[in-house]
């Protein structure tokens, strides 16, 4: 029994450093990805009248220039017409060659709102991210954010 006590106890205690330690930014472009080429061409041209959702970078401001890492990324995202956000049609794609699609690491900070992570990991340099997303009814958009990222 004593062994039993004494085993548990030191169990909790070991797991107290992990539980009091700072949570860690995530991953949103590794070293090795914003190490790849960028196309030829990375302009987006779009055309038309469009009543897509609307996408608005929020964080860091599309004019910013050199936040340091981890950034917060906020995103917003407007239905038009008494159309919801399609969250499951929402692609995030990094500007490479070949691309990188960061739609799963971004998954669990989707909501029909737009996209929230608090602490992006992302090299410096200047990051290109294309952002494809449908409404309840079809009609699509697409954007392109910025990041400038400086050296630490």
């Amino acid at each position: 029994m004593q062994r039993l006590v004494i085993g548990s106890l030191l169990g909790v205690l070991l797991s107290l450093p992990l539980a009091m330690a700072p949570a860690r930014a995530d991953q949103l472009i590794t070293p090795a990805e914003a190490a790849l080429p960028s196309p030829p061409d990375s302009g987006l041209t779009l055309r038309g009248i469009t009543r897509g959702p609307a996408i608005e970078q929020v964080e860091p401001s599309a004019d910013a220039k050199g936040v340091s890492s981890p950034v917060k990324l906020k995103v917003l995202f407007s239905a038009r017409n008494n159309a919801t956000i399609d969250t499951g049609s929402v692609k995030v794609t990094y500007i490479k060659t070949p691309a990188v699609d960061l739609s799963a690491r971004l998954k669990p900070h989707i909501t029909p709102d737009g996209i929230d992570l608090k602490d992006a990991e992302v090299p410096p340099g200047t990051h290109l991210i294309r952002i494809d997303l449908k409404d309840s009814q079809g009609r699509a958009s697409t954007a392109l954010i910025k990041l400038s990222v400086k050296d630490k």
